[in-house]
């Protein structure tokens, strides 16, 4: 296994637009004559349009872009400007009389972090989605739908942590898998090679960590309304030829990767969701494809934590002095190392 730029997996591009000032943004993965694609959600509480053109059982076979948002649920008419500029540019479903760009889109929670009554909207989509096809401009750390990402959110805003969006890709032979993340989760995040906590809640004095699961044992009652919802969002995208039924399943092996790094994970007050994608032609063993999926997926979440910046009164990890060498030798090349 290799690791190669995200790029060079398959035939996409990725287009990305923030507003940091109220700290929220998207980014838009377009494929201009379509591609196959599966999608797995596994969290409770999702924010999204259009995945059931994903169901197996609906007759769309192939999507043009694949939208990840801030801005919760009011973020949802990002896809608009999407679709506008794809069809300006003759992209989409030929239906006789107009194209029809078919674009799926989840959202995360960002509204505590930054302004509140901003949000990704039409005019940010089409910014992204022009981006994509005229400039790409993906990039680790605080931008598009990781402009105002954060983590370990259950004690308060107080005691949580910037993330931001992250990516991976690999290849194996012939054979290119590679992942996006946006990291917003209700819980910690790990490394998976050491086990080591690497962002979270932190203690009320900043100078160590403090864990969700821990803080959520203190009491069993129920809570109905979690004061923040959150959502760690991923595209799995590879240059091997399946179906969306063999999409969705391999997105669902993909959320293995998530759980390795995310803990807890997929609970009520996440909307965790992972897309996969087919880029390419190459014919491929489908489980193969679905572990390097979930390694890509935990590698790119990594890299959001490890990429982001602190903001918005936030700290990051690269900003905390008592993690381990590795993990501050990651941090200081911003998930590079």
């Amino acid at each position: 296994m290799k690791e190669i730029a995200l790029e060079k997996v398959g035939r996409f591009s990725i287009g990305q637009a923030e507003d940091a000032a109220a700290a929220t943004g998207c980014t838009v993965i377009v494929s201009p004559n379509g591609m196959p694609a599966g999608c797995d959600v596994r969290g409770g509480g999702p924010s999204s349009r259009e995945n059931q053109l994903l169901n197996p059982l609906t007759a769309a076979q192939v999507i043009h872009a694949v939208v990840l948002s801030g801005g919760s649920s009011f973020g949802l008419g990002c896809a608009d400007g999407v679709m506008r500029c794809l069809v300006e540019r003759g992209i989409g479903l030929d239906v006789a009389v107009t194209k029809v760009p078919l674009a799926v889109q989840s959202d995360l929670f960002d509204l505590t972090v930054g302004d509140s009554d901003a949000y990704p909207d039409a005019a940010m989509g089409y910014r992204a989605a022009s981006l994509a096809l005229d400039a790409p401009n993906y990039r680790d750390g605080n931008y598009g739908a990781g402009c105002g990402a954060s983590v370990g959110k259950i004690a308060g805003m107080e005691t949580c942590m910037k993330t931001g969006i992250g990516s991976f890709a690999m290849e194996v032979g012939k054979l290119r898998v590679g992942a996006v993340a946006a990291v917003n989760a209700l819980g910690d995040i790990f490394d998976p090679a050491t086990g080591e906590m690497v962002a979270g809640v932190l203690r009320e004095d900043k100078t160590g960590f403090r864990s969700t699961l821990s803080l959520m044992q203190q009491s069993i009652a129920a809570v109905e309304n979690r004061f923040v919802s959150n959502t760690t969002l991923g595209v799995v995208l590879t240059n091997a030829a399946f179906d969306k039924a063999r999409l969705c399943k391999i997105a669902g092996m993909a959320h293995d990767g998530m759980a390795r790094t995310v803990r807890p994970v997929h609970t009520s007050a996440d909307g965790d969701s992972i897309y996969a994608c087919s880029v390419g032609d190459l014919s491929a063993d489908i489980d193969l494809v679905g572990v390097l999926a979930a390694e890509a997926m935990a590698q790119a979440i990594l890299r959001g934590v490890f990429a982001s910046e602190g903001a918005y009164g936030l700290p990051a990890a690269r900003d905390l002095p008592f993690l381990s060498d590795r993990a501050r030798s990651y941090a200081a090349g911003r998930g590079e190392a």
